[in-house]
């Protein structure tokens, strides 16, 4: 069994850590009292992540909906096959 990470998890994953390593590195700005410019980058990053996320599952449901019809074919062409 092929244990594979979707796009749509492993994108936004590895963008979150990275957030989390500069949230780390960037401390000291919140040891200087700016807390609006602290907090302000990290929530609009974490709101980036999350919409980032939700179009990449979008783009996933659509590709394969195009596989299975591709593979499959839709439902008008059965009815024209029955007719």
């Amino acid at each position: 069994m092929k244990n594979k990470f979707k796009s749509s998890t492993l994108v936004p994953l590895m963008l979150f850590l990275y957030l989390c390593l500069m949230a780390w590195m960037g401390r000291e700005r919140l040891a200087d009292g700016d807390y609006l410019h602290y907090f302000g980058v990290l929530g609009v990053g974490i709101v980036i992540i999350v919409v980032l996320h939700f179009v990449l599952k979008k783009k996933e449901y659509y590709k394969q909906k195009r596989k299975e019809e591709a593979e499959y074919g839709t439902y008008s062409d059965e009815d024209k096959k029955e007719k």
